[in-house]
């Protein structure tokens, strides 16, 4: 049988892209239990059974890269996290909360910094800076003068991508500028409350001319640590976990434990302490959830 990506999920029905050709189907009955390990997400890549030239059912759904929960998507090569660096003023607290959430379902991602024309020079070296000796590509861009409207274009080349970002940040007019003709939906995610303003009715894959597609969606509805564990939320910073395989014990949280190569390179200066701060914070943020969502 032959295998296409789910592009679109929409009452019920998937619809396959395969060799320049969408097909309507529907799944089999095992995808629609609610015990079912599996249920078909868009950006999955399946085995389906062709009616006709239009209809099919989707028979198998393969192995997943990764997979978001809000919004629901899977196999996404990278997100592209756009923070504004005037009006809103660049938020490094939301860009970390962001970061952690996507290292945790282990996607990529790339920070663009929109208005990048709009301060001193030397602001946004500092943060393209900081980012890049964590690890993450860091791109300033402007709509106005486009500077490094090509290196965005570039990074979506045969990829699936998620753009994400604080409110007004300009995602709409960047990929409108990158993309003329291409209207996605670009709902922004509250700093305050951390939800969407918005929700999305479905997510959808757009393709980009030259190949790759831009997920249709509003970013992450939810900022909250859901499915995360304490260890989780470590691992999550990219530069702590490089260093806590030098830790005295094994799942190290780099709070109070003793001989931690975190807190040590914390003290030494080799670490941004804004950061570790943030990772603090989001720890009593994980407490507070899990203690609101306790079983009982």
């Amino acid at each position: 049988m032959p295998e296409g990506r789910i592009v679109k999920a929409l009452s019920g029905f998937y619809y396959v892209a395969d060799e320049g050709r969408i097909y309507s189907c529907r799944a089999r009955g095992l995808f629609k239990k609610k015990d079912a390990k599996v249920n078909p997400l868009v950006g999955d890549w399946v085995v389906y059974d062709a009616i006709n030239e239009e209809e099919g059912y989707v028979m198998e759904v393969g192995e997943r890269t990764n997979e978001l929960v809000r919004p629901p998507i899977s196999n996404v090569d990278q997100a592209v996290l756009v923070f504004s660096m005037y009006k809103p003023m660049f938020s490094p607290l939301l860009l970390d909360k962001f970061l952690a959430h996507t290292e945790h379902v282990g996607i990529e991602s790339v920070i663009v910094l929109s208005k990048a024309d709009q301060v001193p020079q030397e602001e946004v070296d500092a943060i393209v800076q900081k980012y890049e000796k964590i690890g993450y590509r860091v791109i300033p861009t402007s709509t106005v003068d486009e500077r490094g409207l090509h290196e965005v274009r570039e990074i979506l080349h045969e990829r699936i991508t998620v753009f994400a970002g604080q409110s007004g940040v300009g995602k709409s007019s960047l990929i409108n500028t990158l993309f003329p003709g291409v209207s996605l939906q670009t709902g922004d995610v509250s700093e305050k409350l951390g939800r969407g303003k918005h929700t999305t009715r479905h997510v959808e894959l757009i393709p980009l001319d030259g190949g790759g597609y831009v997920a249709d969606t509003p970013g992450f509805s939810s900022l909250e640590f859901i499915d995360f564990t304490e260890l989780d939320l470590a691992d999550s910073f990219r530069d702590f976990a490089e260093l806590s395989a030098d830790c005295k014990f094994r799942g190290c949280l780099h709070v109070s434990e003793p001989s931690c190569a975190v807190q040590e390179a914390l003290a030494a200066g080799e670490l941004c302490e804004e950061r570790y701060a943030h990772y603090k914070q989001f720890r009593e943020e994980l407490k507070e959830y899990q203690r609101r969502n306790k079983p009982w």
